[in-house]
């Protein structure tokens, strides 16, 4: 008796009323494996059997048939339902860290040995430690003490430089900025400006030539040319009495004035709103938050510097300055780099410092171990002045 089914039966799906059919067409030709036919007499056998090949249930004792036991008619091996394979999840893909410092690059690093730099003179210090974060292989800190700042006794320029992208951008700031803040210096005085307006003036201008002059020098130079800096710098002038302090980035200047800690630069960080506004108003600046750090087009997390040619003109070198007469409550003068600015608040470094009882290289290890001991990475560059000591 054969078992017809209508085509519109809710029963079967399109796919099973396919398989339905050939399993008819193969029972009417007398296909068989093994003397049995697919397809019973009995009305109710092909449903059950069309359910067990649509839906098999294998037995967890069921061993599989010996290959002699295939159907040896093509015929009916293609309508003999293969078993179900269990597919598993393959394991992830582990990819190792890209290495983008060039072995010749790790190997010099090494062989230098380059993780601290002390200086000490007259009224005083500075200490610089290398960071041990996991992609740091040389030091890119640098810092300036130059006292008699262009032949004249009566003033002095210090400085601390924080690299980013190499060291190249902070070591050509130490190198040069003194030499083109004495020419500015000069120059603003031979065309009659002595002022507090004209000496900011001569300072923004080094700044900015500092700035070109990398740029010029980086240009011909592939290693070069994403490198920049975060400059602090600290002009003492007529003695000792007045003090012009300038910053672009997150380097710091922090004044002991009586023993309470007085910040005379203010970072410049994409996190600042007025620093969003300035590079979002410029044709094609954009500040990403990128985990939950703001960064210039996604990329640097400081708006001012020296040097970042490929993020110009949205990232500036000229810089934000101030004058402030050096009272007899003025003590001590603190310039240091963000990696001990992010971990030592301002109160806490001027007490630090005044509890080294006047030695300043004492100090400034000082400084930097509190920083480390919180779990900076970061290189740490700190230089004190003792205000109240005549310049030599």
């Amino acid at each position: 008796m054969a078992c017809a089914v209508a085509p519109g039966s809710p029963v079967f799906s399109p796919s099973r009323l396919g398989l339905l059919e050939q399993l008819q067409l193969h029972h009417h030709h007398g296909c068989s494996s093994g003397g049995a036919s697919f397809l019973p007499s009995s009305p109710l056998r092909p449903f059950a059997h069309l359910r067990a090949r649509i839906h098999p249930e294998p037995s967890p004792c069921a061993v599989p048939p010996p290959p002699a036991a295939k159907a040896a008619d093509p015929s009916c091996a293609a309508v003999t339902a293969k078993a179900p394979v269990k597919r598993r999840r393959p394991a992830p893909l582990l990819v190792p860290a890209a290495v983008t410092v060039a072995p010749a690059v790790l190997e010099a690093a090494a062989a230098s040995g380059v993780d601290e730099m002390a200086e000490q003179g007259e009224g005083f210090a500075a200490f610089c430690r290398r960071g041990k974060g996991r992609k740091r292989v040389e030091m890119e800190d640098r810092h300036v003490a130059a006292v008699a700042l262009g032949g004249d006794r009566a003033q002095a320029l210090f400085g601390v430089f924080d690299g980013h992208g190499g060291k190249s951008a902070a070591e050509f700031a130490a190198d040069n900025m003194p030499r083109i803040v004495a020419e500015e210096l000069e120059r603003s005085a031979r065309g009659g400006g002595a002022g507090r307006a004209a000496v900011e003036g001569a300072v923004r201008r080094a700044y900015l030539r500092t700035d070109e002059e990398f740029s010029s020098t980086s240009s011909k130079n592939r290693e070069q040319a994403g490198g920049g800096a975060c400059c602090v710098t600290a002009l003492l002038r007529e003695g000792g009495r007045q003090l012009v302090v300038s910053g672009a980035g997150d380097c710091r200047a922090v004044l002991s004035r009586g023993g309470r800690a007085e910040a005379l630069t203010e970072d410049h960080r994409a996190s600042r709103q007025d620093e969003r506004d300035r590079i979002e108003a410029l044709k094609g600046g954009l500040v990403l938050n990128c985990r939950g750090v703001w960064r210039v087009q996604g990329s640097l997390a400081v708006t001012r510097g020296i040097g970042d040619a490929h993020l110009k003109p949205w990232v500036v070198a000229e810089p934000e300055t101030r004058t402030v007469d050096v009272g007899a409550d003025c003590e001590l003068l603190i310039l240091a780099s963000d990696g001990l600015w992010d971990k030592v608040g301002n109160q806490e470094a001027v007490d630090a410092a005044a509890a080294s009882s006047g030695d300043l290289p004492a100090a400034c290890r000082r400084l930097v171990d509190m920083a480390v001991s919180r779990g900076s990475s970061d290189d740490i560059s700190v230089l004190v002045v003792q205000l109240q000591r005549p310049l030599r």
